[in-house]
């Protein structure tokens, strides 16, 4: 289970919660613009924009779970089991692998208008990485630095949604989202009258009543209007350092603590890690489940004319400032 979401103050801001029960020694991995991008069916991308984000590097092939490119467009996949569907080659079509379709969009797309026009031509078919690496049921949220969607497909084809909560979950499929979000339409983060009878006022006794009925449970459903209600009312200063404060603080509204989510005996659903990326400086920022501590990598710091991809190991041992 996993929750992602966009922000916007001065600059543009992609991030997510990777909610899982186990991690793939997982990086920060900045891939410039000469590295060899080999397609299963497409040959081999040899020049293509420059990108930063979170990855499985399998050889040297990162194996992106979320991105952003040099030009702030971002992209994330999320879990989406019993729902996703993938297809068989289409001569008429590119055909994409799912773990190939981050570096696809983001190598060749400024924005959600070049997103829109090469998932037209694009076919998800149904190939594995490896034997030992099967792929994943997966759907997409996808922003610039203006406005999102959610791509999925399904048995009814690749669906591509305008997403004007930017925020994403996992299942079920992403038209329900916004109809069952219709249901808390009356929330509000602001004291209000008594509403329950004309002839009785009731007085509120705390702050925070307003918004009784936003759920708290960590069902997928639940964490897409949770993360869409704290985020659409969310204020912040728009510096730096107040803006990543601030998503970090968003996510942690629908973050997993080990114990909450049971898988099977001993085996937790936990946030492995959350990331912010600041869209139009290319910074990557994020956090651990073990480290709370914001740590960063400025893909403007690396070599992005480059032909290898460069890591950064996660700071996963909590580091704690002494005062005394």
């Amino acid at each position: 289970m996993c929750t992602a979401i966009t922000y916007k103050t001065e600059c543009s801001y992609f991030g997510r919660n990777l909610d899982l029960e186990y991690s793939y020694n997982e990086t920060v991995t900045v891939t410039p613009r000469n590295y060899k991008f080999e397609f299963k069916k497409e040959g081999c991308m040899t020049a293509h924009f420059a990108m930063i984000g979170m990855a499985y590097v399998v050889g040297e092939y990162p194996l992106y779970y979320d991105a952003v490119n040099e030009y702030g467009l971002a992209m994330a996949s999320l879990n989406f089991p019993d729902n996703a569907v993938y297809y068989k080659e289409d001569a008429f079509k590119k055909n994409i692998t799912p773990f190939e379709l981050i570096p696809w969009v983001l190598g060749q797309c400024k924005n959600i208008s070049d997103v829109k026009a090469l998932l037209e031509i694009t076919n998800l078919f149904d190939m594995p990485f490896s034997d030992s690496l099967p792929l994943s049921p997966l759907h997409w949220i996808i922003a610039d630095k203006q406005c999102a969607v959610t791509v999925e497909t399904t048995k009814d084809g690749m669906k591509i949604y305008d997403n004007e909560f930017g925020v994403l979950t996992n299942n079920p499929p992403f038209d329900f989202m916004k109809s069952y979000i219709k249901m808390f339409r009356n929330l509000c983060p602001c004291e209000k009258g008594s509403e329950f009878c004309r002839d009785i006022e009731l007085s509120s006794y705390c702050v925070g009543m307003p918004a009784v009925g936003l759920p708290g449970d960590y069902s997928s459903p639940s964490r897409f209007v949770r993360a869409a209600f704290t985020k659409l009312n969310s204020v912040s200063k728009t510096d730096e350092m107040s803006s990543v404060s601030q998503f970090f603080h968003l996510l942690s509204s629908v973050e997993m603590p080990r114990g909450a989510v049971v898988i099977k005996e001993n085996l937790y659903d936990i946030t492995v890690y959350s990331s912010c990326c600041n869209q139009d400086k290319g910074i990557y920022y994020y956090t651990t489940y073990d480290n709370r501590r914001i740590c960063a990598v400025d893909m403007h710091k690396e070599d992005l004319d480059a032909k290898k991809p460069i890591s950064y190991p996660l700071k996963e041992v909590q580091d704690i400032y002494f005062q005394n």
